[in-house]
């Protein structure tokens, strides 16, 4: 019989990573549920929170972002030192809690802006409700986005996709992205690639065909026949113009 409670994070995560293993989920919420505890309860008292239900769903919220997309997060750990995975958990869970407090904000001010377009962009790369038809154009406009993204010839091809999906798929915002030590970047060198690509793709799919590609990036996204509904929802890219 296995004693998860023996197990090093790293061994706990691949195990939660695979399907079914009720009992490695049960120790993963065992060791870790106070990191993601006391780091949501940290940003939202700052942010004037007193609701205990609201802190909790913020803390569900946490483990959606851990689950989604096929447990990507999980999936793609790779660890640095024995902290990585809580530090991790620390910056999922307080991007989760401000991203909330940004939206209500939003809200109150009757702006309809967030930052960064994170609601927009989720609108054609993470839409986790979609299905029939709509969930298959979604997944192949995804996989489009991302062949594209992995056929540069950019030295820094590789790290630079990953930055595009931790923002556009996982929500990270920009400054979480760049407490990641393996990037070695700034907050504006982060804001940077993101501009750069999201110009870039931002082309492809309105004219199917690229546009003026980013240095080191193919000329041609090869979206065959797309329906109405992805030309929908990618409109707001045409809408920003051409900053």
């Amino acid at each position: 019989m296995m004693l998860y409670a023996s197990l090093s994070a790293e061994e706990l995560v691949r195990l939660c990573a695979e399907k079914g293993n009720d009992e490695a989920w049960e120790e993963f919420v065992r060791r870790f549920h106070s990191v993601i505890g006391s780091t949501v309860t940290r940003v939202a008292r700052r942010c004037g929170e007193t609701s205990e239900s609201v802190i909790d769903d913020l803390i569900q919220e946490t483990y959606l972002k851990v689950c989604a997309d096929q447990k990507r997060l999980l999936r793609d750990f790779q660890p640095q030192h024995p902290e990585s995975f809580q530090n991790l958990l620390r910056v999922t869970a307080a991007n989760a809690a401000r991203d909330y407090y940004r939206a209500l904000r939003s809200s109150k001010r009757g702006s309809g802006h967030r930052q960064e377009d994170v609601a927009e962009v989720e609108n054609f790369v993470c839409d986790s409700h979609a299905t029939g038809s709509k969930q298959i154009e979604t997944e192949i406009l995804i996989r489009q986005i991302d062949e594209w993204l992995a056929a540069s010839s950019s030295p820094t091809a590789d790290r630079d996709r990953r930055i595009f999906w931790l923002y556009y798929q996982r929500g990270l915002t920009a400054e979480a992205i760049a407490a990641i030590s393996i990037f070695g970047l700034t907050v504006k060198g982060v804001e940077s690639i993101l501009h750069r690509l999201k110009k870039a793709v931002r082309l492809a799919l309105v004219n199917g065909h690229g546009g003026t590609p980013t240095e080191g990036y193919p000329e041609k996204l090869n979206i065959k026949r797309p329906s109405e509904g992805i030309k929908r929802s990618a409109a707001f890219l045409e809408g920003e113009g051409q900053s």
